[in-house]
């Protein structure tokens, strides 16, 4: 008998006929026998929805408040999903995340888990139900509801796998599993059959939609071996876990584009030191996380300026603005410049330790077909650099030849 946490993700759960397949595959490993606790997503499309219901009511609503209604989603879903294994004779409970024992600090929309008490998880298993938990959401000390950020699921999945000593942890969505690029954009994308923690790190933060990279960190740090397959058939998936040796002989593991960016340039920063300091403070304040950064200082007589540019998300963009708005007269630059038709080209792979020219060969690649490249940011494992989001498309297809083509 085995203990297992699987999760399914809102297109997994996307209507009644979908949360029905996902009670029947759940019925499948309990009938071998198997403890089993599902993680569920809101229904594919009602987070977007309640959003947009908030943003008819306010244009900047309450992060408290929308927290509140955003955790209503996976609330639904959890019942749901209940009812389905009862009406195939399965003793089944649903918990939110607070009932499940999930603690997280107070940083509304983006609260991070703090701790798990699984008791009353193992006191229902132990009882023969299959237990249910709502993804996405935990409580502050204080009983603050909050959630986790978006793809949140699967990091409740990942930390309950991690606090309730599972021996299986499955992340279900509507893909087979990780793959070389996004195939709906790159034909030619193959599916991986393992990944390293540090490779699926970077694959994630960097636009890959298939996993949140909290939820990578999280399974890196605790050693939760973890596998990426679909709900919709019963192919095997991609196993994210520990690197090994022979990882390292693939340079390249795979080429993602993320559109989720803004680029924000300040103008004529005055040179002198604490300047930078203050203005990423201020974005770090607000919870804000900045990507890539570029410093470009001037030249001449007359008072040193520098003009500093950084990528960030690009739904933390109006927040952003409106902080360095208030900035502006106290350190003393003189404009701020936005710009969202950019995206982010990035290429991954622990091979790429070991390997040279591998920044040459992608740089060659986008001169060949006339992509003008803005900002570069290169790490041990990655390379990424920022395009026109028109061409982005392009870009993703045209190196994933270079590198990985057949």
């Amino acid at each position: 008998m085995a203990l297992i946490v699987q999760k399914f993700g809102g297109t997994s759960v996307g209507n009644t006929d979908r949360i029905k397949n996902v009670a029947r595959r759940v019925a499948g490993y309990r009938a071998q026998g198997d403890q089993v606790v599902v993680v569920v997503s809101a229904m594919s499309g009602v987070t977007d929805g309640l959003i947009k219901l908030a943003k008819e009511i306010t244009q900047l609503p309450s992060e408290r408040e929308m927290d509140m209604l955003l955790a209503t989603g996976e609330q639904t879903t959890i019942a749901l999903t209940a009812m389905a294994l009862h009406a195939l004779d399965l003793p089944a409970v649903s918990l939110t995340g607070a009932q499940a024992g999930i603690v997280t600090d107070g940083v509304h929309s983006k609260a991070k888990i703090q701790n798990i008490t699984p008791k009353r998880i193992h006191e229902l298993l132990n009882a023969g139900n299959v237990v249910i938990v709502a993804g996405f959401q935990g409580q502050t000390t204080e009983g603050h509801i909050t959630t986790l950020g978006r793809g949140g699921s699967d990091l409740t999945a990942i930390a309950l796998a991690a606090a309730l000593g599972a021996d299986l942890c499955q992340i279900y969505t509507d893909v087979d599993g990780v793959y070389t690029a996004d195939p709906r954009i790159v034909k030619t994308a193959r599916k991986l059959p393992e990944v390293a923690y540090d490779e699926m790190l970077e694959l994630a933060s960097l636009g890959a939609k298939v996993m949140q990279s909290r939820s990578v960190e999280f399974a890196k740090k605790f050693g939760v071996v973890f596998e990426v397959r679909s709900s919709l058939n019963d192919n095997p998936g991609t196993i994210v876990k520990e690197e090994t040796e022979s990882m390292e002989n693939v340079v390249i593991r795979g080429v993602t584009f993320d559109k989720n960016q803004a680029k924000v340039t300040l103008g004529a920063v005055p040179d002198h030191p604490g300047a930078a300091s203050r203005i990423f403070k201020a974005l770090a304040v607000l919870n804000l996380n900045v990507d890539m950064i570029v410093q470009t200082s001037s030249h001449g007589a007359g008072v040193k300026t520098t003009d500093i540019s950084f990528t960030l998300d690009k739904p933390d963009l109006p927040k952003a603005l409106i902080t360095l708005q208030g900035l502006q007269k106290e350190i003393g630059f003189a404009d701020l410049v936005a710009d969202e038709n950019i995206g982010k080209l990035s290429i991954v792979g622990v091979g790429m330790r070991s390997h040279s020219g591998v920044a040459a060969k992608m740089f060659e690649t986008l001169a060949a077909h006339q992509i003008n490249i803005d900002m570069i940011s290169t790490s041990e494992i990655k390379i990424s650099v920022v395009i026109e989001l028109n061409r982005g498309e392009e870009a993703l297809r045209v190196v994933h030849e270079a590198f990985l083509g057949t």
